[in-house]
């Protein structure tokens, strides 16, 4: 299957969701090509970005789970590389 490359950006409102946000990325590890987290304390949310390459089918896995977590937002944009 065609790998693609994805940024998953990821909002954290609710640090009650972390332990379980983390479970879905280490079952992932392997299609992770790099992670940075930044924690804004002004505003009690921290900012997560994803980078990946990975299965079409993957991303929209791991994109969809973390989207299902409680007081977490995700988006997802994709590309195909030659």
């Amino acid at each position: 299957m065609d790998s693609r490359v994805a940024l998953i950006g990821i909002l954290v409102k609710d640090p009650n969701s972390v332990e379980e946000l983390n479970r879905i990325l280490h079952e992932f590890s392997c299609y992770i090509i790099g992670r940075m987290g930044l924690p804004y304390k002004e505003k009690n949310v921290s900012i997560i970005s994803i980078a990946l390459d990975a299965p079409m089918d993957t991303i929209n896995m791991i994109s969809g789970r973390i989207g299902r977590l409680y007081g977490i937002q995700a988006k997802t944009i994709v590309t195909k590389l030659d």
